[in-house]
């Protein structure tokens, strides 16, 4: 029995409704945010299939405000965590304290949960706190859960971290371990407003005009499609293809092209291939459609990628981001016909 066949009437109905729900989602966004298309969409995808995001832009591009406004529209509790030099691991994910009961007198350990313990969690400036900081997070990012005095504690369903970062500034700053970035799904990379959309903003920024947004989809309803989004058929032909890309990237491989070996000094791990496929999915689910395509690996292969390539000084002296590593890619590994274009 293929993966589409074991849909019931009632999921695909649900997978219909969602791409008007997503719609409903970036409308309600809007209100608040102008312009980050694409943006919202890379947040959604990662939001449907259970994946942690960070954004990488300078000051002032409302990466922030686009992901509490997020956590307004969910029916989902919501945290922000400031991240500074000083922050240390039990600020995030709680500590012990000794308790005395007030009947007997006598006196326990009792764990007291950090800001961790939310569904959405807004990690902003993740790379101003140190190693041991960061790495308080990585725990709960891969295995949902948090370790405290020996006992594990279980992290409530679904748990997303959104964090961001700020790529001009080095000093002060602790670039975040390669393991650690190899547990985000998406590197969103935010852009300058078109002239368009900065006159917008400083028109509505501007003025007394007051945004409240609301909850538009059920905590519920989040779970139930998470379980629907691994559902979603992905043919032959498109799993082959994402493992094709993936393994292009590794210099290790038969047939990797030669350049490659020049512009690489580590290529994308299994998680990578993998998380092409789930986000592939979430695409399509958010377009209402049960199938995947090429295409949707195509329209998720430069957020996927991109923080998962390690570039060579060659590379860098010849101007090949990580980014124009991906554009050579998508050019070179053969896709199944007709997903040339991108969704």
């Amino acid at each position: 029995m293929g993966e589409a066949e074991r849909l019931s009437a009632e999921e695909r109905a649900k997978i219909e409704r969602l791409g008007s729900t997503s719609e409903a989602i970036r409308s309600e966004l809007h209100q608040r945010i102008v312009g980050m298309h694409d943006v919202i969409d890379k947040l959604l995808i990662a939001l449907f299939c259970g994946g942690h995001c960070l954004l990488v832009g300078v000051p002032g591009l409302a990466k922030t405000l686009l992901i509490s406004s997020l956590g307004e529209v969910l029916s989902l509790s919501f945290r922000r965590i400031q991240f500074t030099p000083d922050l240390m691991p039990s600020d995030i994910t709680g500590t012990e304290l000794i308790a005395t009961d007030v009947r007997t007198g006598e006196r326990s350990f009792q764990f007291a949960p950090g800001p961790i313990f939310a569904n959405l969690i807004l990690a902003d400036e993740i790379n101003r706190t140190p190693p041991k900081t960061q790495a308080a997070l990585m725990e709960a990012m891969e295995e949902r859960q948090v370790t405290s005095g020996g006992k594990r504690y279980p992290l409530e369903p679904p748990f997303y971290v959104f964090a961001t970062q700020n790529p001009i500034e080095q000093e002060g700053t602790y670039p975040l371990p390669v393991a650690q970035l190899d547990r985000f799904m998406f590197e969103v990379d935010v852009d300058y407003p078109s002239w368009e959309e900065e006159y917008r903003i400083a028109t509505v920024t501007t003025s007394d005009r007051e945004v409240t947004l609301r909850p538009l989809i059920a905590k519920q309803e989040i779970l139930e499609l998470l379980e629907i989004v691994r559902k979603v058929e992905v043919p032959e032909p498109v799993l082959r293809y994402a493992a094709d890309i993936a393994r292009a990237t590794r210099l290790q491989t038969e047939g990797a092209p030669e350049w490659i070996r020049r512009w690489l000094q580590w290529g994308v791990g299994p998680r990578g291939g993998l998380y092409l496929v789930q986000a592939a999915k979430a695409s399509a689910m958010l377009q209402g459609r049960p199938t995947a395509s090429a295409a949707d690996v195509r329209r998720v292969a430069h957020p996927v990628l991109r923080h998962r390539l390690i570039t060579t000084y060659q590379a860098d002296a010849e101007g090949m981001t990580p980014d124009r590593i991906v554009d050579a890619l998508l050019e070179h590994v053969p896709a199944p016909d007709g997903a040339q274009a991108l969704a």
